[in-house]
Parts: C-alpha cells; structure tokens; sequence
C-alpha cells in the first residue's frame, strides 16, 4: 500500500480545480478523482513501503511552521501511462521545488517513487486519471484549448495511505 505526502487545499480556492474535475470527468468511463473523496493537492513524495514515524516526523519538519501556499494555475498538461493523466501546471514552482528538496532531505530520496524524486519529480495538481487510450486525443485537444487563470491556495500538508486514502497525519497551514 504507497504513503504520499501532499499539499492540498482545504477551501474555497480550490472550486476551478473542483470545476475541471467535473469536465474532465467526460473523457472516463467514471470520474476518478472524486472517486478518491481528498480534496485538490500537489503530491510531494510517494513510497510504496516507508516507517510511519519517519514520514509523519518529515511531514512535522517540512511543515510544522510553514504558511499556506498560493500557487497560480494557467494551463493543463498530461502524463502518458497505461491511462492518460491530466493535470494543472502551477505557474511558480519555486517554492514548491525548495519545499521538494527539504522533505527530500528528510527522508533519503532513494525511498521514493522515482518519478517523485528530485530531478524528475514535475509539480502537478491532477484533475483526471483514468482517460481511455481511446479518448486521449479529444483529451489532449481539449487540454491545449484550455487556457485558464487562476489561484489557489493549498492550506494543509499530509501524509497518507492509499488506496483508499486514508489520512495518518494532517497539518494545518495558517494563512500568510
């Protein structure tokens, strides 16, 4: 069972990710994320086997003192799997990238999944995941097609157990 460590956004800024999960959700045969029932989040690392004390301690260094996160979201790119993956692209990674390399120094990067490692690891708020082969390119265009703007603010980080996500420790995240 893979643990995460996430950013997520417990409030009201999150309602255009909560709008394109509705939309995307036509590409599926059923929609996958609200499947999940967790709300909007930025996953930071992935293990597939890891001590719970280790992650819940780097979650409570990384986090513990740390304000909210606002992040700005202009575009929708993909990942390419046994299913296509789409997901909005934050605008400035920057401190995602320094908060990515502190937790990583927290737990050596060799326990995680390698595509969340440092040097491959590509900032993303997913917004579908299951997207028939089939239906990829109507995806992809619709994708390109849509150019929107706007923000949101990601006020708790976690860490958790899936499937179904279960969450072992949350922090809250006070407001800048």
């Amino acid at each position: 069972m893979p643990y995460g460590i996430s950013l997520k956004s417990l409030n009201a800024t999150a309602s255009p990710v909560l709008e394109l999960w509705d939309k995307v959700a036509a590409f599926e045969e059923t929609a996958s994320i609200r499947a999940l029932n967790y709300p909007p989040h930025l996953t930071l690392a992935l293990y597939q086997e890891i001590d719970l004390d280790q992650l819940a301690e780097a979650l409570d260094r990384v986090f513990r003192t740390r304000p909210a996160v606002t992040l700005s979201f202009s575009s929708i790119g993909h990942f390419e799997n046994e299913f296509l993956v789409l997901w909005a692209r934050p605008n400035n990674g920057e401190q995602l990238f320094q908060l990515h390399a502190q937790l990583h120094r927290e737990i050596d990067p060799t326990h995680c999944h390698e595509h969340y490692r440092p040097g491959n690891w590509v900032p993303h708020c997913t917004i579908v995941t299951k997207i028939p082969m089939a239906k990829s390119q109507a995806a992809i265009g619709w994708a390109n097609r849509n150019r929107m703007r706007f923000p949101v603010t990601f006020d708790a980080a976690d860490c958790v157990r899936f499937p179904p996500v279960e969450i072992l420790r949350e922090i809250r995240l006070p407001a800048q």
